[in-house]
């Protein structure tokens, strides 16, 4: 696959891409180019839509760019592991760092599960999927990662296919090896991993837990970390061991 071009400005865009189409930008998208970046009509972005991959646009427009002119094709589509990322949702800007890093993990879908213990009951769909958007944007990402709409844990449990593995991040567990533990899983119906709230699960939310048919709690070292550092930490060892990072791409 080509190499993602970090020197020109990245852009969403949600809308059919292919050579020769004419796309409008919204309100928001033409200030950006215009007023932010100080791009002119003649310039070049680059604009994605995770499905149709990568594209080189031009822009064209009198007082600002208004729209794109589809060029060519500069990377073709991919697509994620199947990894589910569930969390406890945070409040707002850890929130926001941790919807991007989970994004730049390589997390296909990120579900927030509400605890006893989690910080806050309300969770803005549409900013966690505007920071989506922009870690993909930024970070050369071709797939955009969905977000759930919140549910409780034990819905989620209830509902989620028994099949997949659960791992489940738990400070509690006194396995020292993560990778090991990790390494001795051969299952590959996808994968969910669960970090919870930093107040931790109460005992009727882990005895749900331990009830999953296919779960590996896992140790993230000796050290308690906070729920935004655990995201990196987990999905870091996932990827690393069972996903991408070992060269399992795509739906397995």
């Amino acid at each position: 696959m080509p190499l993602a071009d970090f020197r020109s400005p990245r852009l969403f865009i949600d809308a059919e891409l292919s050579a020769g189409r004419r796309v409008e930008l919204d309100r928001n998208q033409s200030n950006y180019l215009g007023n932010v970046l100080r791009l002119v009509a003649g310039d070049s972005v680059l604009v994605f839509n995770g499905r149709d991959g990568e594209w080189r646009a031009a822009l064209s427009g009198r007082k600002r760019p208004d729209r794109l002119e589809i060029v060519n094709q500069t990377r073709p589509q991919d697509s994620l592991r199947d990894l589910v990322y569930a969390f406890a949702p945070l409040k707002h800007a850890r929130l926001d760092y941790m919807v991007q890093k989970a994004v730049e993990m390589g997390a296909s879908t990120l579900q927030p599960v509400l605890t006893r213990l989690t910080q806050v009951s309300r969770v803005n769909g549409e900013r966690m999927r505007a920071n989506v958007v922009e870690a993909a944007e930024q970070c050369g990402i071709l797939s955009i990662a969905k977000v759930g709409e919140p549910v409780p844990l034990a819905c989620w449990l209830a509902e989620r296919d028994g099949q997949r593995l659960l791992v489940f991040c738990d400070e509690a567990v006194e396995i020292a090896d993560p990778v090991a533990a990790l390494q001795a899983e051969t299952r590959s119906q996808g994968i969910d991993v669960l970090v919870g709230p930093e107040g931790g699960f109460a005992e009727e939310e882990r005895s749900l837990l331990l009830r999953q048919p296919v779960i590996l709690r896992l140790s993230l070292g000796p050290r308690i970390l906070r729920a935004d550092t655990a995201a990196v930490a987990a999905l870091a060892l996932v990827q690393a061991v069972l996903g991408d990072w070992n060269g399992r791409t795509g739906h397995e």
